[in-house]
């Protein structure tokens, strides 16, 4: 679904009313500025490529990688990829509910995936997996409120038992979780990471404010290769905890259980047309 621009294009008329030194004086400079906001993008693509190469399901980049990939998204603004927040998708609507969510795609292939979430205030993506990912994520303006776990496979100074991995799971799929992070995250702020198996694998964004988030996913969801988007609901750690003491009394807040469920009703993406810098494919 596109967002028509309700924008009218007045160059022309704006030059006009110039005189010729300073009129061609813009041009250059619009000309400057376009070029500049072409070499950040094609710069995040060229580094994705390479962090990217050799990466698979539950394949981790180098930490030179990451932080190369990172050091790259943490520099980018808004108005690199052709974004402001007066734009439409950042409007909240009357409509009750959960206002929708608009999706920006900039690039995908089978090693890696680029692209923007554009969440009006109080916009929602729902608590969601990244199954075999590595996932950057560059808040580029606004705040955002960020809760994430990972699943939990031990819990350290546990009690006197000796517990496997099934007494984390209940009966329905319940498991018990790791809170990673519970925080809001407000611009200017670094980029996000997570992995396969830690980080905060499993995340929900809630817009504050209207704000805009770049997501580079290595490698991208796949049904065809088994990686399916999985939403989930959370429980607090009490009402699934029994009599088995998993975890040490002053440590229980940090801990809930989640269940599968299906893709929530109220979860509306819409996709619309990425109106910034175009990648280049060499």
């Amino acid at each position: 679904m596109r967002v028509k621009s309700g924008l009218v294009d007045r160059k022309g008329q704006d030059i006009c009313e110039l005189p010729r030194e300073k009129s061609n004086k813009n041009k250059k400079n619009r000309k400057r500025n376009k070029k500049s906001m072409a070499n950040v993008v094609q710069k995040l693509f060229e580094t994705c490529k390479e962090v990217f190469a050799t990466g698979g399901a539950g394949v981790v980049p180098s930490p030179g990688d990451i932080e190369r990939l990172r050091s790259e998204l943490d520099g980018m603004k808004p108005e690199d990829v052709g974004l402001s927040e007066d734009m439409p998708w950042f409007r909240t609507s009357d409509c009750e509910g959960t206002p929708p969510i608009t999706y920006l795609h900039l690039y995908e292939c089978d090693r890696f995936s680029i692209g923007i979430f554009c969440l009006p205030k109080s916009g929602v993506i729902p608590l969601h997996n990244h199954p075999g990912m590595t996932v950057f994520s560059k808040l580029l303006f606004g705040s955002m409120h960020i809760k994430s776990y990972d699943w939990v496979t031990d819990v350290s100074h546990n009690t006197s038992e000796n517990l496997n991995p099934s007494h984390f799971q209940c009966s329905s799929g319940i498991r018990l979780v790791k809170i990673k992070n519970d925080s809001i995250f407000t611009v200017p702020c670094n980029t996000s990471i997570l992995y396969p198996a830690a980080g905060g694998n499993m995340h929900c964004f809630t817009a504050v404010t209207s704000c805009a988030v770049l997501d580079v996913l290595g490698p991208p969801y796949s049904d065809a290769e088994g990686r399916h988007c999985q939403y989930y609901r959370d429980f607090p750690y009490a009402n699934f905890s029994g009599d088995t003491d998993l975890v040490p009394e002053d440590e229980r807040e940090g801990y809930e259980w989640l269940q599968e469920r299906e893709k929530p009703e109220d979860f509306v993406v819409m996709g619309a047309l990425y109106r910034g810098p175009k990648i280049v494919e060499n």
